[in-house]
């Protein structure tokens, strides 16, 4: 159905008014409140703009189910909704609609259809920032203005459509939350070998190590082409020439991400590739020994191992020093076979839910689209 022939049909031939997003709501800035008074142990979450909360505190200044809009800072522009009590600081915009003429999800879901386009409003030489009249000027349709009962009645209905997609994406997301934490569970106890006896080895002597073979090339000297060139957290770029080709574990030899580990530092690649000189590449025997030590490598704190506090940087020495269980072929099999289960539910883009949630994403960015599409004015 097109989105015209859909509109039609919702609106069964009522008037459209529109109105400038201004003149329906009123956009408060949340008070300051000091770093030193959030805490992990209050009541009430504190938004500074962002996209999540900064802490806790243990008083709120707005009620809940508010919208809010990050005000300052490289997030400036972010859609959020709050739906406990909390503590809006100075950075954050929050979004009070006049109840009598729109519902406060449809304000919501309008301003998450402009989110880019308020990221991209950003001004300022320093720390980016948002005016409200980008906020306010936003164009808002108003379905049946005659009748203020029939217009909420179907915001209600368009609300209630976008709701369904994004209460179902907020299920398999914390889905997806308790699956990690059972993997990593289950992980740990697969590889901790407490209590029981198994012979350890350095990673140097489970693995050739290729880093005399990696080559980086400078941004301005690539040849496009179909080959991922790697970095330290994953691909940088496609190339058209290759210096490895097979089965490899790369891990990161530097960056921040070493201390955060927000990706994986040590990630299995296959087939032809390029590799620059921030990420150590080795080579295994067997495909279960390569994925065990990935596994592992991934399990364990490496902190040790890591030298330089500006920038950190697990060099080939610390590498190859780093002390790994040797069990059985067998045993290596058996973890492999359970934890490759694991990963392909929980981390495959193309499988498991990932791919669910990000199909999820879309169908409600298209209804959204199509539904917030009223007729415009000629």
């Amino acid at each position: 159905m097109s989105s015209l022939n859909f509109m039609d049909k919702l609106l069964d031939g009522v008037a459209v008014e529109w109105k400038v997003l201004g003149t329906v709501i009123k956009l408060e800035k949340g008070r300051q409140r000091n770093k030193d008074l959030l805490s992990e142990n209050g009541l009430y979450p504190a938004y500074n703009g962002g996209i999540s909360h900064s802490g806790f505190t243990d008083t709120y200044n707005f009620t809940e189910n508010k919208t809010i809009v990050s005000q300052g800072g490289a997030s400036a522009g972010y859609v959020n909704f709050v739906t406990s009590k909390f503590y809006a600081n100075a950075h954050c915009y929050v979004v009070l609609p006049n109840a009598e003429v729109v519902e406060n999800r449809y304000v919501y879901h309008l301003l998450k259809l402009n989110q880019e386009k308020l990221t991209n409003k950003q001004h300022g030489a320093g720390i980016p920032a948002l005016r409200t009249s980008e906020i306010l000027d936003i164009p808002i349709a108003i379905p049946c203005p005659g009748n203020p009962s029939k217009s909420r009645e179907i915001q209600a209905e368009i609300v209630r459509i976008l709701d369904t997609f994004t209460e179902l994406t907020a299920e398999l997301t914390a889905e997806l939350t308790a699956r990690k934490k059972q993997y990593n569970h289950y992980r740990d106890q697969l590889l901790s070998f407490e209590g029981g006896r198994v012979e350890w080895k350095t990673l140097g002597e489970l693995a050739e190590n290729l880093d005399s073979k990696r080559k980086p090339i400078t941004s301005n000297q690539r040849d496009p082409g179909d080959i991922p060139y790697y970095g330290a957290s994953g691909i940088v770029d496609y190339v058209k020439d290759y210096l490895f080709d097979g089965d490899f574990l790369l891990v990161s030899e530097d960056g921040a991400n070493l201390l955060a580990r927000n990706t994986p530092i040590a990630f299995s690649i296959s087939g032809k590739s390029w590799v620059n000189n921030h990420a150590h590449v080795l080579r295994f025997e067997t495909y279960d020994e390569r994925k065990y030590v990935e596994y592992y490598l991934n399990s364990i704190d490496l902190t040790p191992y890591i030298s330089g506090a500006a920038q950190p940087k697990l060099n080939k020495k610390n590498l190859e020093s780093i002390r790994i269980p040797d069990p059985s072929t067998d045993e290596k099999k058996r973890i492999v076979g359970i934890l490759d289960k694991f990963d392909t539910l929980t981390n495959s883009i193309t499988e498991g839910l990932p791919r669910e949630i990000e199909l999820r994403q879309k169908q409600y960015t298209y209804y959204r689209d199509l539904l917030l599409s009223f007729p415009k004015p000629e």
